[in-house]
């Protein structure tokens, strides 16, 4: 294959220290003895840091002066030689760096073109792969432990496994079609069993997907009410910083404002939208219909009143709108008006006194969404590994199979008709270690790498 380059680091104008430039493939070296002088003795081996001068092999003008990382194959990320220019930040030295590159030879990688080679290569397999990719976009500690764990096969291993089960008894299977009389009664009701405890543990590894996807992309949370309730001013409480203006005058926000923060381990991205209300205010009615198209799009819904108002008619329209949706009461300005003294519906679960003002029962509000999440079966605590979206339609392929199979076994119909679905299952679980996958599967699932990775 064509040895490849890409800038491996992000590269932000007139900031950061250092950018990297890696190449992998049977040229990498070649190319970075042409364009990187070393002074002195300094020795050309694998896993060593060189120090010296990238320059031009033609005009001999000095590029940049840098540090050269070896790694020979098969000791690599790729199982390929890769080099790597540790250069000076900025976008100019390591632009002119990877340029340098491609005129010696090398092309520029594809997203996520290094880990893919990985892949082939048999560095890794395709969820180590895919955890790379976790990994690099986790928006919190317990998503990159996740992440962490794929990539040391916590995934990998017990789904090969039971690949390897399925084959196993496939093979025991088509062996007595084709060789009946020559072998042993088939032990049906051992198949049955293994089978049995093949799909349980399908059914328990298919059980962490919804968590995995709550750590991964988190909860989408919406501060809603009518104006003046004080949504702003809890948003910037919890947030601990100013992103909202707040005054006095009601429909001072016009648009949703975002806020990303981390409770417990869960990423939270909060949206302050503006105060729903009938308005002639052009500007402030498109803030409305923000605002419920945010309401109906979020995963919890916070909604905001004014505890020395009470709940009024407004809050009741409000409500009526989103009662549907999983849903806390905020009561806000519990220094006002003590908070127990309001009336709302009984329908209402989760109600949570707050001064935004004065930074109180913002600790009491994380709590309640921590509790309404474990309720609702999606906080994601204690999780080994967790599957991703794909992972969990090519599993529940697998499982699907694995029932008809069982059904069939129940049923006594001949062994040819057992053998398809075990092949399909077979096939799925191979489709998630990448043991059997299309090349379109794979282009799909590197083309969201980012480059250089």
């Amino acid at each position: 294959m064509q040895t490849i380059t890409a800038i491996a680091t992000a590269v932000v104008p007139q900031q950061g220290s250092i950018n990297i430039v890696r190449m992998s493939g049977e040229k990498a070296i070649e190319i970075a003895k042409q364009m990187f002088y070393t002074p002195g003795k300094q020795v050309w081996s694998s896993h060593r840091i060189l120090y010296g001068y990238i320059r031009h092999p033609e005009t001999q003008e000095i590029i940049d002066e840098a540090l050269l990382l070896i790694m020979k194959a098969p000791r690599s990320y790729t199982k390929e030689d890769i080099v790597e220019f540790h250069c000076h930040g900025g976008i100019i030295p390591v632009q002119r760096v990877l340029q340098l590159t491609v005129t010696l030879g090398a092309k520029i990688a594809q997203p996520g073109e290094f880990t893919l080679r990985a892949f082939l290569n048999g560095r890794l397999d395709l969820t180590q792969a895919e955890s790379v990719a976790e990994l690099v976009r986790a928006g919190s500690t317990e998503a990159a432990q996740i992440a962490l764990a794929g990539l040391q096969g916590k995934l990998g291993k017990p789904i090969a496994h039971l690949r390897s089960t399925c084959l196993d008894i496939l093979a025991e299977i088509e062996a007595r079609i084709d060789f009946e009389e020559d072998l042993p009664p088939l032990e049906i009701e051992a198949i049955k069993q293994e089978l049995d405890a093949v799909y349980e543990r399908v059914k328990e590894i298919l059980s962490t997907a919804d968590k995995g996807e709550l750590l991964r992309n988190g909860l989408k949370v919406a501060i809603v009410g009518r104006p003046n309730v004080g949504k702003s001013s809890l948003l910037n409480a919890w947030s601990r910083c100013d992103r909202a203006i707040v005054t006095d005058l009601p429909g001072t926000t016009r648009d949703v404002i975002e806020s990303n923060l981390v409770v417990q381990g869960i990423p939270v991205q909060v949206l302050d939208t503006a105060g729903i209300r009938d308005t002639s205010d052009t500007v402030e009615k498109i803030g409305v219909e923000r605002s419920r198209l945010a309401a109906t799009t979020a995963d919890l819904i916070l909604l905001t009143i004014d505890a020395s108002a009470g709940w009024t008619p407004e809050d009741e329209e409000i409500y009526a709108q989103i009662k549907h949706r999983p849903l806390i009461l905020v009561i806000n300005k519990s220094d006002l008006a003590p908070a127990d003294t309001v009336v709302y519906p009984d329908s209402i679960s989760y109600p949570i006194a707050t001064a935004a003002t004065h930074n109180q029962g913002i600790e009491d509000l994380e709590k309640a969404i921590v509790k309404l999440a474990q309720e609702n079966q999606i906080r994601a605590a204690n999780l080994e590994f967790a599957l991703n979206q794909r992972q969990a339609e090519v599993l529940t392929r697998a499982k699907i199979s694995l029932a008809h199979v069982l059904e069939t076994i129940e049923a006594e119909l001949p062994l040819d008709f057992w053998t398809i679905d075990l092949r399909n299952a077979v096939q799925a679980l191979g489709e998630i270690t990448g043991e059997e996958v299309t090349e379109s599967v794979l282009d799909r699932i590197f083309s969201r790498f980012c480059l250089g990775k």
